[in-house]
């Protein structure tokens, strides 16, 4: 299964009626340029899970340092991705390695 059906096969077993209303996945662009991903953890199976950090070309405070960036972490119950405008794909998979790992198989 490709990234993209990944993500659809996760996002498609959290909703519930209720999660999908008020939580869900944002894929947007940043003026770095780059990519920013967000997805409300809270509701699901991922909701209590660790995750480590992955900061790459990135300050202290996860601003970009070059041209090439990655940064993911969680934050207040959302699990954030972003990096350069090559990214995207790599972001998504970080996500979904994260989730698969920690809920098994998304498929």
């Amino acid at each position: 299964m490709n990234t993209l059906a990944r993500l659809q096969t996760w996002y498609l077993a959290q909703c519930n009626g209720e999660w999908e209303h008020s939580s869900g996945v944002n894929i947007q662009s940043c003026d770095n340029p780059g990519w920013w991903v967000t997805i409300n953890l809270t509701g699901t199976a991922l909701q209590t899970q660790q995750f480590a950090e992955i900061a790459e070309g990135v300050d202290d405070l996860r601003f970009a340092l070059g041209s090439h960036w990655l940064s993911c972490y969680i934050e207040n119950g959302t699990w954030h991705g972003a990096g350069d405008e090559t990214m995207l794909e790599r972001i998504l998979e970080v996500f979904l390695g994260w989730a698969e790992d920690n809920v098994g198989s998304l498929e």
